[in-house]
């Protein structure tokens, strides 16, 4: 007699797959991610930046409205659908700031004065995936609004040269500092006629996306890779020489900060970012070990955009670093983290053993000491030698073994595992707490 099939089950039980480009992160990789999650909550918090979380859906016209209309993102990287419940266009985030300004007016939170925060998860755009470049991908984004000064400026490229040093990394080695200005509307509008008229003169040199972006956006012309409008590029006019004394003021204030902080930086006056709200100090983290992916950490002021999503004016700064990027970066450098490892691994040899070394284990921990205890699998407990052999494999500092002898004196056997010369040592059962800061403090 056939099996009944349970209703909306599927006879094929092959193996389904990620989509292209978004990546599961597993053991053992993923404790490479803690580690530096923990780094960055801890930099966070040293500088007094605070956590925001929003959602990963926003409406499309957030990013439109936002990012600009001829930017790569909103024109062919964003994924967009219609809600199907009410017609609205939806887009999964594919940068943090936009939503962060949006949450930030739509709940006032600027009422109550200057605010630093940051966030950290996935971003997602619709493009060919590659090393470190993905569809989905992680990134922490900074932003400090309601500060206008250049003060703030610095101290986020200064937080991300303490990053560098916190991961082992080598700023003028690793990474390298790149800053420019994108001036003010005004500045910036003279620039563009004057960038306009230049590549017109040369109109049959520009390929098709330049061609397209000549009338509509012309500054992002200046970050075209094509090597064949290289020498028509770096001909072009300089946004710097269209400074006024105020943004140039703020500029050199931004260099007198960090040259009194001892960091080297090049002036590049092609450096533009990716969307359109950028103002004045612009800047960019980048490294040659990761090929043409030499972009790890990028930012910048933002003092138009609040106004413009709707909000009262305020300036603001911010830079976003993606997580994969990153990762691949300590990869190329040399930097790998010590996997984590409990401070003990509980041997179990027997079921009988098992609810007193629960009950000890249970208060170890709460003592703060971490313990992997040995769980059967199907084929049983395993022999002392098998859990002996999991437990140096955990690369926990200690054993404790809950064998029958030590069960009958009530106590637990102790033995270090990184030093062949040790010998076990017994302690009590009934109260773990008083040998849990030995055990720490080892």
């Amino acid at each position: 007699m056939a099996e009944p099939q349970v209703k909306g089950a599927r006879a094929d039980a092959s193996p389904l797959k990620a989509v292209k480009g978004m990546n599961d992160v597993v053991p053992p990789e993923s404790a490479r991610w803690e580690w530096l999650e923990e780094k960055l909550r801890a930099l966070m918090l040293r500088y007094g930046y605070t956590n925001v979380r929003t959602p990963i859906v926003e409406p499309t016209a957030l990013f439109v409205r936002g990012l600009g209309e001829v930017t790569d993102i909103v024109e062919k990287e964003m994924y967009s659908f219609v809600d199907s419940m009410n017609g609205d266009s939806l887009t999964l985030r594919p940068e943090a700031t936009a939503g962060i300004v949006r949450a930030v007016v739509e709940h006032n939170v600027l009422y109550s004065g200057p605010l630093r925060i940051w966030t950290l998860g996935p971003m997602f755009r619709h493009e060919r995936p590659q090393k470190g470049r993905y569809r989905q991908f992680h990134q922490l984004d900074v932003e400090a609004l309601g500060f206008a000064g250049p003060d703030v400026d610095a101290e986020m490229i200064l937080m991300c040269r303490a990053l560098w040093r916190d991961l082992g990394l080598v700023e003028g080695r690793d990474v390298r500092l790149e800053l420019n200005s994108l001036g003010q509307t005004a500045e910036r509008n003279a620039h563009r006629d004057a960038l306009i008229a230049h590549f017109e003169r040369h109109a049959g040199t520009l390929d098709a996306d330049a061609q397209r972006r000549l009338r509509s956006n012309p500054l992002r012309i200046l970050d075209n890779k094509n090597p064949a409008m290289q020498t028509l590029i770096e001909d072009a006019p300089k946004l710097i020489d269209f400074l006024g004394e105020g943004s140039l003021a703020h500029l050199c204030a931004v260099r007198a900060a960090l040259d009194a902080a001892g960091l080297e930086y090049r002036i590049n006056p092609r450096l533009v970012r990716g969307m359109d709200y950028y103002n004045l100090t612009v800047f960019e983290w980048t490294t040659e070990r990761l090929g043409s992916q030499g972009t790890v950490c990028g930012g910048g002021r933002y003092d138009l955009l609040i106004e413009q999503l709707g909000g009262k004016p305020a300036p603001a700064v911010g830079f976003a670093l993606g997580l994969e990027r990153l990762l691949h970066l300590l990869d190329e450098a040399g930097v790998v983290p010590a996997p984590p490892a409990p401070v003990a691994y509980a041997i179990v040899p027997s079921e009988a053993a098992l609810p007193v070394a629960l009950v000890t284990i249970e208060a170890l921990r709460a003592a703060g000491v971490s313990v992997l205890m040995h769980a059967a699998t199907r084929d049983g407990p395993g022999s002392m030698k098998a859990q002996f052999k999991r437990a140096d494999a955990s690369g926990a500092q200690f054993a404790l073994i809950f064998g029958e002898a030590e069960m009958a004196q009530s106590q637990v056997a102790v033995k270090a595992l990184r030093d062949a010369a040790a010998v076990q040592v017994l302690r009590p059962l009934a109260d773990p707490q008083t040998w849990a800061t030995e055990l720490l403090n080892a």
